[in-house]
């Protein structure tokens, strides 16, 4: 069994004014097991919806929650936003955390799992494994993320995950600190696989996670051209950026 004291859990925020409290209750209220505490780096991306604003009332009465804030002056992506939490981060593992409400914290023990009976350094959770609620959505943008990107990706990986572009992953901090990421939007999930799964030794899990997607009307931001840069991300950094 594997005991240690703090998990990072790492919020990119880019225009969630209105999701970003109720997340954040969420985290709040999430209890981790073992008495694990919680460490919150908030990473603004150069929001322009008054995002800020809620962060910081949020913050000021809520002292009690470990919370840090940080802000991109200039608008950056999801991946930047990504890599300067992970820079942050002071857990001995870390996880990052969407700013919508698509991911449930209420899952955090679910990943925290398979680390704690110490069987994994890395844990992906996984929208299409398991018997956890799923939102109906879109059916070609299900098989672009499950039959293309992370099919493509598992073939260089060598690994059998069913959801590379998941956005709940749990990584040891001291291992992914020593990864140097590039991508600065989408493409951090391809690149972050495909690093990942070259480090000696490490052992990666998935477990299935509930997913209640949101559709672009509902603030939902990937686009389809953000899937056709995943692809060359994953010939990139699987191929010729070893």
């Amino acid at each position: 069994m594997i005991n240690f004291r703090k998990l990072s859990i790492l919020i990119p925020v880019y225009n969630e004014a209105g999701t970003i409290d109720r997340i954040l209750d969420k985290i709040r209220k999430a209890e981790l097991i073992n008495g694990i505490e919680k460490e919150l780096i908030v990473i603004n991306d150069c929001s322009s919806d008054g995002s800020e604003s809620v962060l910081q009332a949020y913050i000021k009465t809520h002292p009690e929650m470990d919370i840090h804030y940080y802000k991109h002056e200039v608008n950056q992506g999801k991946g930047a936003a990504i890599h300067t939490a992970i820079s942050k981060a002071t857990g001995e593992y870390l996880i990052i955390q969407d700013a919508d409400l698509e991911y449930d914290p209420n899952e955090y023990n679910l990943l925290l799992k398979p680390i704690i009976d110490g069987f994994a350094d890395v844990v992906y959770g996984s929208r299409f494994m398991g018997g956890n609620p799923h939102r109906v959505m879109f059916f070609w943008h299900t098989i672009g993320n499950r039959v293309i990107l992370t099919f493509l990706s598992n073939m260089f990986t060598n690994l059998n995950l069913t959801d590379m572009e998941t956005g709940y992953k749990v990584f040891k901090t001291d291992v992914i600190q020593n990864i140097q990421l590039t991508e600065k939007r989408f493409g951090f999930e391809p690149e972050v696989t495909a690093k990942i799964s070259r480090v000696a030794g490490i052992r990666i899990y998935e477990v299935g996670i509930s997913y209640y997607g949101r559709t672009y009307a509902e603030g939902k931001k990937i686009k389809w051209i953000d899937g056709f840069r995943a692809i060359y991300c994953i010939f990139k950094y699987n191929l010729f950026s070893r």
